[in-house]
């Protein structure tokens, strides 16, 4: 009797999984680290980030000397709606912030990086302008990866707490990633040397209470970004509270 469609389905669909698990639990080849657990636990309080910006200094926003035109990348695992203070915070500044247009974040593969340099171009068309780039976390990764590609279709890259330093198991997520992205983290589907700078002004937003990403893995060595800019927060809280948001503006209006 031949095997019905869905079988086969089933098993293919049983033999995939089963690899992505080995995937995630593959020991660390390089002896790597993340932060340590202390600051792990505290991500889980980023709910909270709301009511601590109310409690804390006002953010002021002061008219940006050169609005620009921003695309947003989100970390892995997230939606762009988690930029979105982030993005209303911009647009009162004078900027135009665009989202990334593909909706969660669920790895830096071929296929979904195709699909974000397309909306790049698309931006860069619409806008007749270089385009910035602020990428978190993974977002931050594959937005210099963009500005390898097309350097004179992007103006700046921003990125915050993004692991493009160092081992790329340097961060608390790489286990998960390997899981839903379906490659290992040193295996790139697109040809690259992540830690290699991008040809247009590359600056690093990092955070030394960062649980999720190693902080040297962030903030890059010279060489690797033009600058690095240290702010006091979690890595959820990098598109979350003022400090980290005043710096974001803050750059956006440097030379």
């Amino acid at each position: 009797m031949a095997t019905l469609p869905f079988k086969d389905s089933a098993l293919q669909h049983g033999e995939e999984l089963a690899r992505r698990w080995a995937l995630a639990k593959e020991p660390c080849p390089d002896d790597a680290r993340g932060p340590r657990w202390q600051l792990l636990l505290r991500e889980f309080l980023w709910p909270f980030e709301p009511l601590r910006r109310r409690l804390g200094d006002a953010l002021e926003i002061a008219p940006a000397a050169d609005p620009k035109h921003i695309m947003l990348l989100p970390g892995f695992g997230a939606h762009p709606i988690r930029m979105r203070w982030m993005a209303r915070r911009l647009e009162e500044a004078g900027h135009t912030a665009k989202r990334w247009g593909l909706g969660y974040n669920l790895g830096a593969t071929a296929d979904r990086f195709a699909r974000v340099e397309k909306r790049l171009l698309a931006l860069h068309e619409r806008h007749g302008e270089p385009i910035v780039l602020v990428g978190w976390s993974l977002g931050g990764v594959m937005a210099r990866e963009l500005a390898k590609q097309h350097p004179d279709k992007v103006a700046k890259v921003v990125t915050m707490g993004s692991p493009f330093s160092g081992s790329p198991r340097a961060n608390n997520g790489w286990r998960a990633y390997q899981a839903i992205a379906g490659h290992r983290v040193d295996e790139p589907e697109i040809d690259t040397v992540v830690a290699e700078k991008p040809p247009v002004e590359t600056v690093a937003i990092w955070s030394p209470c960062d649980g999720v990403v190693h902080p040297k893995s962030a903030c890059g060595r010279p060489g690797e970004r033009d600058r690095a800019i240290p702010v006091r927060c979690s890595h959820m809280g990098l598109v979350m509270t003022n400090e980290a948001m005043a710096a974001l503006l803050a750059e956006l209006d440097s030379a």
